[in-house]
């Protein structure tokens, strides 16, 4: 059996985007629920995407479909505190990624929650597997270290 994981330092990830938390991201328990990290989580990829690998939701030839996901939970955050996520891009396939996402408090050294996403991308129409898209191969070349 493998050992719990432990935080993330900063430095393990290359692209940032804040994360504003909710009021309804708060359980009984005063702090964010578990589930919404899944919802942090694909709230940063997809930003990812749009902003820097042309996904254009609705209208695009391509699309991501989450295969595969899972969060490790260090610290607990609460609204209205705002968080920050981290982005860095791990095993790539013909057709899948895998995208490493950490939640920070902005600047924060290590990860409160840290995690996966695995993508398969689809062709929009038929959601047929399709090879990464160029667009996507480009912009994560760009910011991987």
């Amino acid at each position: 059996m493998s050992s719990r994981p432990l935080p993330r330092p900063r430095d393990d990830f290359c692209w940032f985007a804040p994360i504003q938390t909710r009021w309804s991201d708060n359980d009984q328990y005063g702090h964010v629920n578990n589930v919404v990290y899944y919802a942090y989580f694909d709230t940063v990829v997809n930003a990812f995407l749009i902003r820097e690998a042309g996904l254009e939701p609705g209208r695009g030839a391509w699309m991501g479909l989450v295969v595969d996901a899972r969060c490790s939970f260090f610290t607990p955050s609460s609204y209205p505190e705002p968080l920050e996520a981290g982005l860095r891009f791990a095993e790539s396939g013909l057709s899948s990624q895998r995208y490493e996402i950490g939640i920070f408090r902005p600047g924060g050294p290590e990860t409160l929650a840290h995690g996966h996403f695995v993508h398969v991308y689809v062709d929009a129409t038929t959601r047929r597997p399709v090879a990464l898209p160029d667009s996507l191969k480009q912009a994560m070349a760009r910011f991987a270290p």
